[in-house]
């Protein structure tokens, strides 16, 4: 491990002072390449270095418990005895720092929200989670936009498209995928019993032009008129937008702006995505975010999460995880959530390493 981090220490000095040469300052995109490339291991280089530096202060400390002052001695194990133990922190650090990053950690979302089993409690739970991740996004610097929002009469949702800008976006909400479980008592419930309803979750890392070339010849697109539960533009105007990718068969709607080019740019932002996910799961059959892997059939048994408002309790069925605060929950506090699950990956990873060393 240590000869690796040796090396990558050694490219982060030489890109140092590549950074520094005029013949790259004036090419953009080997400055950019540079500069990504700095900050992908700063962090793990600085570690490295604390890690030495605790290591130098073990070796100096054990030197004077080597000599003949008794005083002096004692002291020198207490140093040892501390830089030992920053060491082993240290250690276990740089371990978590060298698992290999997803390359999709870092970009935006596009998250998918569908009504599951349980009708119209199903449509409201749905929209309360909407709701749930777009203060999420507000509490961490993300910019949330609805892209695409199918209503119900009630107030709920059939189905909704969100946009979560923001880079570390998917690096924390890709845990968000797959089926959501909820027991409460609905509000169109006049006996006061207790309902069981899901909604599903996919989650999907935005994709950049780079990522998806698409060849305009592959695409149908077609307009028609929007259509919902009102509003003054409703079926007046040929506004909405379905695209369809032939080689694929992926179709994405969207129709909740009145300009039809500003559907078709929400579309082809959601159809790039969708694209990608797709060659993701090809080529990585073990990546569980494929999207039918994640949102499963939507029935209230296929769950990740538990969210039950009698006993004011959220539990995450993957890690055992149980929360006795589901209102704050519901208002975006999913971090102590988010940072556990964070952390179950980390350490199963590093299982997977080891056995595999």
């Amino acid at each position: 491990m240590f000869e690796k981090l040796q090396q990558i220490e050694q490219n982060y000095i030489q890109n140092e002072e590549l950074l520094c040469d005029p013949a790259v300052l004036s090419d953009p995109n080997r400055l950019r390449e540079l500069t990504k490339k700095q900050k992908q291991t700063e962090e793990l280089v600085e570690q490295y270095r604390q890690w030495k530096k605790w290591s130098k202060q073990a070796d100096d400390a054990e030197e004077l418990m080597n000599g003949d002052d008794g005083e002096l001695k004692a002291l020198a194990k207490e140093e040892w005895l501390e830089a030992r133990e920053q060491m082993k922190i240290a250690e276990e650090k740089l371990k978590i720092l060298l698992i290999p990053k997803d390359p999709d950690d870092e970009k935006s979302v596009i998250l998918e929200l569908r009504a599951g089993t349980g009708g119209e409690e199903a449509a409201l739970f749905a929209g309360s989670l909407l709701r749930m991740y777009t203060m999420y996004a507000e509490k961490r610097g993300f910019k949330a936009e609805i892209l695409s929002v199918n209503e119900t009469t009630l107030g709920g949702i059939k189905e909704a498209v969100v946009s979560l800008e923001g880079t570390g976006a998917f690096g924390r909400v890709k845990f968000e995928s797959g089926v959501h479980r909820v027991q409460r008592v609905p509000e169109t419930e006049s006996q006061g019993r207790i309902q069981t309803s899901a909604a599903t979750v996919a989650v999907l890392p935005e994709a950049e032009d780079v990522d998806v070339e698409i060849d305009p010849k592959d695409l149908l697109i077609e307009s028609h008129r929007s259509g919902g539960a009102g509003g003054q533009h409703v079926n007046k105007t040929e506004s909405a937008i379905r695209i369809i990718h032939i080689p694929t068969g992926i179709a994405v709607d969207c129709q909740d702006e009145r300009s039809q080019y500003k559907n078709k740019d929400k579309a082809m932002k959601i159809l790039r995505s969708r694209i990608l996910e797709q060659k993701r799961a090809e080529q990585e059959s073990e990546i569980t975010s494929q999207r039918r892997s994640q949102v499963g059939s939507g029935d209230r048994s296929e769950r990740i999460r538990t969210y039950n408002f009698p006993q004011g309790r959220v539990t995450d069925h993957r890690i055992g995880l149980t929360l006795y605060k589901i209102q704050s929950f519901m208002d975006g506090d999913l971090d102590e959530m988010i940072d556990a699950l964070i952390t179950a990956e980390q350490a199963e990873k590093l299982r997977t390493n080891g056995e595999e060393a």
